[in-house]
């Protein structure tokens, strides 16, 4: 198991389609329904993270922004943003597409919480969630060896050298 992990190794969509046995009497998505959705995302993105079982232990207030329709589309992000000792905080956006009538919206964000499980069902440390920076992964990736072994100052004399790099080409 990898002992740190970045939010997009965790990354995870889920897409839905709203069947009549989804919806209410007013032909809107049951709100529990997409509650059970939501966690299920949470847990594909936690479990991805943990490389394991999790079990959800809360999920944050959720605010429905509008109704979902009869034959939409639902797709859920998820991803890991923080990891404690066995917990793993997770986030969920949930978006509703109309294909036909061109529609995209935004309907709603969940944080969540999650515990990494070992195989007998007991507590165990998840990986460390590590942000992703794109500065270091990409511009600075060419000159990481000049700055193998030193302080942390490294990365603003980089960005020194890509800026001077970058006025001399043009």
């Amino acid at each position: 198991m990898s002992t740190e992990k970045t939010k997009d190794e965790s990354y995870t969509v889920m897409t839905e389609l709203v069947l009549p046995n989804d919806t209410n009497l007013l032909g809107n998505l049951l709100g529990g329904r997409l509650l059970h959705w939501i966690d299920i995302a949470g847990a594909l993105a936690a479990s991805r993270h943990s490389e394991g079982l999790v079990a959800t232990v809360l999920m944050e207030a959720v605010e429905f922004k509008r109704p979902i329709k009869l034959g939409s589309i639902v797709a859920l992000t998820s991803y890991v943003t923080r990891t404690g000792s066995t917990s793993m905080n997770v986030t969920v956006e949930v978006h509703r597409e109309e294909p036909a009538a061109g529609i995209k919206e935004f309907i709603t964000k969940v944080n969540m919480v999650f515990v990494a499980l070992d195989e007998n069902g007991g507590k165990k440390k998840p990986p460390r969630c590590v942000p992703k920076s794109l500065f270091r992964t990409s511009l600075t990736a060419p000159f990481q060896h000049i700055f193998h072994h030193t302080s942390s100052a490294a990365p603003s004399i980089i960005l020194v050298l890509c800026v001077v790099a970058a006025s001399l080409s043009f």
